[in-house]
């Protein structure tokens, strides 16, 4: 069965795919200050010199032998242009001189693909399965951005990694304080509500584990998912994760998100 880890204290996870090992990450963002800036008027330092750096020591640390984006590589919805090309061509460059690039498409990415297709593997916003090859016969790994309706298809595979959601929880404290955490939720999909709307097949072996990744970027908000009256962002959700445990990026199991 193919698994998918998460690297302590990152919003990032491995995947064993037999032959070949990926990081994988969801919601990089890059050229938010830029995009923020032209939306909101806001001023920020940039980051993308850390965001970069961040992405290369995944890479290295985890003795990963590619990089898959599960969406949102840029931030600003148009095709890319002035500051955020150049912080894209220079991450681009930085994770293609190590190892391949593979992006499922998101919502923010127009443009992306075409503008580095000579450096980056594209995985359409329907999504797709890697590793089906992998050690001990294992379903593979499925990746969607999760903005868009999904292929029925990747309920074939062991586990199901998606972006989008940007989930969050929101902690307090007895005195009344508060503070707000990235976190990964997981648990196993209801394959009637990940595929209904798309009106596929719901698949013939067992349903895989769903996990809906933090955002890389901590600058990019997110779903406040244990509180209440807070939508979701993905069409399928939350029906399609009806029992699922919310973790901090250092691994602490909250448990089921909703009563957290």
């Amino acid at each position: 069965m193919a698994r998918v880890e998460p690297v302590v204290g990152e919003p990032a996870a491995v995947a064993d795919l037999g032959e070949e090992r990926a990081v994988l990450v969801a919601d990089v963002h890059a050229g938010i200050e830029t995009g923020l800036r032209y939306e909101r008027g806001v001023e920020l330092d940039s980051r993308a010199d850390e965001r970069r750096g961040r992405l290369c020591a995944l890479i290295d640390e985890t003795d990963a032998d590619r990089l898959v984006v599960l969406g949102d590589l840029a931030h600003r919805i148009a095709a890319p242009e002035g500051d955020e090309r150049e912080e894209l061509a220079a991450l681009v460059g930085a994770v293609t001189d190590r190892v391949p690039l593979t992006l499922v498409e998101g919502n923010h990415d127009a443009g992306v693909a075409e503008a580095f297709a000579d450096r980056v593997d594209v995985i359409g916003p329907e999504g797709g399965v890697i590793g089906t090859d992998g050690a001990g016969g294992g379903r593979g790994v499925a990746l969607l951005h999760g903005h868009t309706l999904p292929d029925p298809r990747l309920l074939d595979a062991d586990v199901v990694c998606m972006g989008h959601e940007h989930p969050q929880v929101r902690l307090e404290d007895a005195v009344g304080g508060s503070r707000v955490e990235r976190a990964w939720l997981r648990g196993e999909v209801d394959p009637d509500a990940f595929v209904e709307a798309a009106g596929g097949s719901t698949g013939d072996g067992d349903p895989p584990e769903l996990v809906v990744f933090p955002a890389f970027n901590d600058r990019s908000g997110g779903t406040w998912v244990n509180v209440e009256g807070r939508p979701f962002l993905a069409p399928f959700l939350p029906a399609a994760l009806p029992d699922a445990d919310a973790y901090l990026l250092d691994g602490t199991r909250l448990g089921d998100y909703r009563r957290v």
